[in-house]
């Protein structure tokens, strides 16, 4: 931690850091306690009844929603963060996402209100999306164009380990309420806590965002020319590979994320009987190694660069999915928390360097635009259909067809990294 006090430098560099990573795990928070009551709770109180799978397919078509939306939230947020500046755009996206978040918690049920009950929660969901669709490359670019020559992928880190603290925070504010409550009483009102807390972590994202400035990459943009009067249609035109080749670059992490989280969540308890409280304690013990996944990835990206470690991630992906059937089914607790651990370290090298190496596509004028848009739209080919398809394949297949499409996923991605390289890294 040294080496990254001495490249942080100035308070305004460590406010820039403290910033990125606040504001995006506050944001990840409110989307992952949306993934963990998707899997638990949402089934059974916003569906009507049916078989425990059909109910549970239901809710993840539900959270597959808002990763269709992040695309929309992409373009819209880029367009404002390319023209008018990062730090005001994510505010915005901040309060959006932190919006839809509290107003999930104050939602009738399916039992009170019918077909009612599922439509607000799409609607809620679609309002996460498009707030987080403008949240991740904003961070991202909070932290790189602010980044000390030889320090981008550290800098470009702080975002990405939002994830994890996002993911700690949600999920073990789930597990304490499973401790201290009844099964009754958590299904009754107990799920609605994490979203009103909520309230209480985006109140503290905007008070450290509001305190920043606008980066020196984005003050060049102003003081040289003219902002881009519709960034996306320049990104579509002029950079249209770069952008291709980065959709698909995300792919692995996304996969390996929602099917190490929700997708898991959900088997581990319905299907291979775990309790909540422990399959979430093996949960919580695993993310730790994407902390640590994130951190040697940074490092190691400023060593060496971002595109090597990502592909090399990449390889790590389609091993951990050649595994997942032998290791998740072998039926012990331990075994499952080795490959989940196992997974979610991979996917620390296939996220931690985005940060740097997305934003080094494209040029500082749309660079808010083609990061963003790249990231959010290979969430949807990732992530967003990744519970319900692996929910799908498992009441097929079992685990077996569920790992061969995380090695689907790793290939994908080392495809789209191959076409890529780093072009712009003022």
């Amino acid at each position: 931690m040294n080496g990254i006090s001495t490249g942080a430098g100035s308070a305004s560099n460590r406010r820039v850091l403290a910033a990125s990573l606040v504001g995006t795990a506050v944001e990840f928070y409110d989307f992952y306690i949306y993934a963990t009551a998707a899997s638990l709770v949402f089934p059974s109180l916003f569906f009507p009844k049916s078989s425990d799978s059909a109910q549970l397919l239901q809710s993840y078509a539900t959270f597959a929603v808002a990763f269709f939306a992040r695309p929309v939230g992409a373009a819209f947020f880029g367009h404002f963060g390319d023209r008018i500046g990062r730090k005001s755009t994510l505010v915005a996206s901040l309060m959006m996402m932190g919006g839809s978040t509290l107003l999930i918690a104050f939602l009738p049920t399916y039992a009170l209100v019918g077909w009612v009950a599922p439509f607000l929660l799409c609607l809620l969901r679609f309002g996460q999306g498009f707030g987080l669709g403008g949240e991740w490359g904003g961070a991202a670019l909070l932290a790189v164009e602010n980044a000390p020559p030889g320090w981008r992928a550290r800098f470009g880190m702080f975002p990405q380990l939002g994830a994890p603290v996002g993911f700690i925070a949600a999920n073990g504010l789930f597990l304490v309420l499973g401790v201290l409550l009844t099964q009754e009483d958590f299904l009754a009102w107990g799920w609605r806590l994490p979203f009103l807390a909520s309230a209480i972590l985006v109140g503290l994202g905007l008070w450290i965002r509001l305190r920043i400035g606008e980066t020196p990459a984005f003050q060049k943009v102003l003081a040289e020319a003219e902002p881009s009067h519709v960034p996306m249609a320049e990104v579509a035109k002029r950079h249209f590979p770069a952008l291709l080749g980065g959709t698909f670059a995300v792919v692995a992490c996304f996969a390996l994320f929602y099917i190490s989280t929700a997708f898991a969540l959900g088997h581990g308890t319905k299907t291979l009987g775990y309790s909540r409280e422990a399959f979430l304690g093996v949960q919580l013990g695993a993310i730790l190694f994407l902390a640590l996944g994130i951190v040697l990835a940074g490092y190691a990206s400023d060593a060496s660069n971002p595109r090597r470690v990502l592909m090399a991630g990449c390889v790590g992906t389609v091993a951990v999915g050649a595994v997942m059937g032998a290791m998740m089914g072998a039926g012990t607790l331990l075994l499952i928390w080795a490959w989940l651990s196992l997974a979610l370290l991979m996917m620390g090298f296939v996220y931690g360097p985005l940060g740097a190496f997305l934003p080094s596509l494209f040029p500082p004028r749309v660079r808010y635009t083609g990061a963003s848009m790249a990231f959010n739209v290979g969430g949807i080919i990732g992530g967003g259909l990744a519970p319900v398809a692996a929910q799908a394949l498992a009441d097929r297949g079992g685990l077996m067809p569920v790992g061969l499409y995380l090695v689907a996923a790793g290939v994908l991605s080392l495809i789209g990294l191959f076409t890529l390289k780093a072009r712009y890294e003022d």
